[in-house]
């Protein structure tokens, strides 16, 4: 009797693995998609923190423009304030406004990318999310919102 419970219980083991080949366990598919959706808001959050700066870059652009070049002016540079001229600062504060732009724009391509990737998961293992199976049509704006990086609610991929 021993060797037959020991032979049933090897050959469920295989049955186990080849359950684990086809497809991930919900716990794992659930921790999958949590960790995706986690890090699109953390790409939303960055690409807010940058806009700030580009938002202030431009307000202290706006506000040299006006002064003589040749006045006086601090910056902070590494958290020590210098002492430049105008003439020295608005040309290295318009280069810095430029290159946050442009890791803007890639953050928001990485951000789309990433809500293309979350959409696909969802529908390859089906996941719903909570109170999305009461409007079809909600879920399918909502859905195009995510791909775009701009939903805010509708499907719940994207929060910023």
């Amino acid at each position: 009797m021993a060797t037959s419970s020991s032979n049933s219980a090897a050959g469920a083991k295989p049955n186990n693995t080849g359950a684990k080949q086809a497809g991930p366990a919900a716990e794992q598919v659930v921790a999958g998609f949590q960790r995706m959706r986690q890090e699109q808001r953390s790409l939303a959050s960055k690409a807010a923190e940058l806009e700030m700066e580009i938002n202030e870059h431009s307000l202290v652009i706006e506000t040299l423009r006006d002064v003589d070049p040749s006045r006086k002016c601090f910056r902070m540079v590494g958290g020590v304030l210098v002492e430049r001229t105008v003439k020295e600062v608005l040309p290295a504060l318009e280069s810095n406004k430029e290159q946050i732009s442009r890791i803007v724009e890639t953050i928001s391509t990485q951000m789309q990318t990433k809500g293309r990737e979350l959409n696909e998961y969802r529908e390859r293992y089906n996941i719903r999310l909570v109170g999305e199976e009461e409007g079809a049509g909600k879920a399918a704006s909502g859905n195009q919102d995510s791909e775009g990086g701009g939903a805010k609610g509708g499907a719940g991929v994207l929060v910023s």
